[in-house]
């Protein structure tokens, strides 16, 4: 695109002919969407754009949207997290056969409180090929994590499994840039885990080959500044990458809060090799979540989200973000906190705590609840009811993850009767993206396509370049012509 000065005044072409017979004052080159981030992501991941739809746990990032953004040509994770290991199996199949030989990742995400489950979803994708996790919720790196990324290291430090690590913190995305600790090695190969060779290769290499640096995202998320999160990492990047020499540099990423153009094209303009995104992606057709759920994430606005205490993490005291707007699950959630902070066990709840909990909260006897939670453990992790044995507490930590726990399955089933109980994970990117596309055919959930949502944002981030290297240039450009407007039917 050429700015030109002619007789008539100042003006914009695309054409040459016009360009050459007027006086240039700027040029600003042609930018495809897939040109946007690093190219060695998308190379080594085989995928056409810079683009990762990121893993939302107990499969609402499901096989079909998994398999839907492969064939697209898009990188997706599934939601392994919270998932019993038979439905990560049925998953997986399912994407390898409806997406045959299309890339894609797969979830696994720290699980202090569920060891067992965190091994069987590496089990999982060692069993079925799966080439590529995302691991996310990670506060230090466990003996799983490190066994897939070493099996299949070859002698020469080539990585048969790649890792993308969702962090928030430098001091945890340094254990990732940095190979694999020594006792965790020594670990896997005197138990017959890895080889020699493998242990060996193990001190060359990185244990991620993408590190994304997780801003104010839904879910797990400390909520952190992406303009300072970003710089911060890629920085720490570089200053291992000097240190360490590695023959393939570690890429840094970009997610939470990215749902227009806008914010894709600045998180490129910081350096981003890639962008995640991930509440809008709730909200797809695509998405294992009901109509109902969908409806509520369609109407968020940017300030409807609130932190609430996580399912999995409960006794740590780690929140997750939540949508707050249309349930009263924040609210209940804290509270159980609160209750399980003062009190020793069930056994010592005043009458009128224990009523308003059965009554208004998880709306059952609680010693019924145990006896779900007995049933539920022994299925997915006998050892959790073994830890609860003669301790009260965590008896009362199991029966409150129990509500935490199903609160999000009766958002993905639509449960009628527990609308005001729906756990809906969800950043302000939600809010953006609704306010972005208000008024066009995707303001409706039904059109909502997650490889069409991943292709606009993608068109409007290298728009939104383009006018900002207009910007620079000199040129003020009218508030209609500088803005993206998704239409059907615009591809890459």
């Amino acid at each position: 695109m050429f700015v030109v000065r002619d007789s008539q005044g100042i003006a914009l072409t695309t054409d040459d002919t016009a360009a050459r017979a007027a006086q240039v004052l700027a040029v600003v080159p042609a930018l495809r969407p897939e040109s946007l981030g690093d190219a060695a992501f998308r190379t080594a991941h085989g995928v056409t754009h810079a683009y990762h739809a990121g893993a939302m746990a107990n499969g609402i990032a499901s096989a079909a949207l998994v398999t839907a953004l492969a064939n697209a040509g898009f990188l997706a994770s599934y939601g392994a997290a919270g998932v019993v290991p038979a439905k990560v199996d049925a998953a997986l199949t399912h994407i390898r056969a409806n997406a045959p030989g299309k890339p894609f990742a797969c979830n696994v995400i720290h699980s202090p409180s569920e060891p067992a489950l965190e091994r069987a979803t590496v089990d999982a994708c060692l069993r079925h090929g799966v080439t590529c996790v995302e691991a996310s919720a990670f506060l230090d790196l466990t003996r799983e994590i490190v066994r897939y990324r070493l099996t299949g290291l070859t002698a020469d430090g080539r990585a048969r499994h790649r890792i993308i690590a969702k962090v928030s913190r430098a001091e945890v995305a340094e254990r990732f840039l940095r190979p694999a600790p020594e006792p965790l090695v020594r670990a896997l190969l005197d138990a017959g885990q890895i080889t020699a060779e493998q242990a060996s290769a193990a001190r060359r290499v990185p244990v991620a080959d993408d590190i994304t640096a997780e801003a104010d995202s839904g879910g797990h998320t400390d909520r952190r500044p992406l303009t300072v999160l970003l710089p911060e990492l890629i920085a720490l990047r570089d200053r291992v990458q000097r240190e360490l020499g590695y023959t393939t540099p570690v890429r840094v990423g970009a997610a939470g809060g990215i749902g227009t153009p806008a914010a894709a094209a600045a998180a490129f303009a910081l350096g981003a090799a890639y962008i995640v995104t991930g509440s809008i992606n709730q909200a797809s057709v695509e998405a294992d979540q009901s109509e109902t759920t969908k409806r509520l994430l369609a109407a968020a606005g940017v300030a409807d989200c609130e932190m609430a205490p996580s399912a999995d993490m409960f006794e740590m005291g780690v929140d997750v973000q939540v949508l707050k707007r249309g349930t009263m699950f924040p609210g209940r959630a804290k509270k159980l906190y609160e209750i399980y902070r003062t009190f020793d066990g069930i056994e010592s709840l005043p009458a009128a705590v224990r009523a308003e909990l059965e009554e208004r909260i998880i709306r059952r006897p609680l010693e019924d609840v145990w006896g779900d939670c007995v049933r539920f453990f022994t299925e997915r992790d006998p050892g959790q009811i073994a830890r609860a044995e003669g301790n009260p507490k965590r008896r009362m930590a199991l029966i409150f993850r129990w509500y935490l726990g199903l609160s999000s399955g009766w958002s993905i089933s639509g449960a009628p009767d527990r609308t005001a109980d729906y756990q809906i994970w969800c950043g302000p990117a939600m809010g953006a993206f609704n306010d972005w596309v208000a008024g066009t055919y995707l303001a409706a959930p039904a059109h909502r396509h997650a490889a069409e949502l991943a292709t606009q944002l993608m068109r409007g981030a290298a728009f939104a370049a383009r006018v900002h290297q207009l910007r620079l240039a000199g040129v003020r450009l009218p508030a209609a012509s500088a803005t993206y407007v998704p239409t059907p039917g615009r591809q890459s």
